[in-house]
């Protein structure tokens, strides 16, 4: 449970970032260089870099270097323990907004 809880924590912080959702969007269109997915950046390369170690720290990117060339990509897969997570939170409420609608029902006064 533990080191799923960290994983959690790694994947909700890389996604905390702007600039990360960004690259993780773009990546979204197929496989990019790291000079593509800087370019609309304003930032130095290295700080660009960083983000991209963030999201391969949590396993949603990876890269491969070809020569001089690093490229990236998705690995859409590793977002299903976060989309776990989240459904389990919306079934839990969702199940106590039914439980609160039925109170409520109960609970009005008759129609005079």
């Amino acid at each position: 449970m533990t080191n799923n809880n960290e994983q959690l924590d790694l994947m909700f912080h890389a996604l905390s970032d702007a600039t990360r959702r960004g690259m993780v969007d773009r990546l979204c269109k197929g496989p990019a260089t790291v000079s593509e997915l800087a370019e609309p950046l304003d930032m130095a390369l290295p700080t660009v870099m960083g983000h991209l170690r963030v999201l391969e720290n949590c396993g949603l990117v990876r890269s491969m270097k070809r020569g001089r060339v690093r490229t990236c990509e998705l690995e859409p897969e590793q977002l299903t323990q976060v989309e776990i997570w989240i459904n389990e939170r919306r079934s839990l409420w969702a199940r106590r907004f039914d439980r609160l609608g039925e109170f409520l029902a109960k609970s009005e006064p008759p129609n005079e």
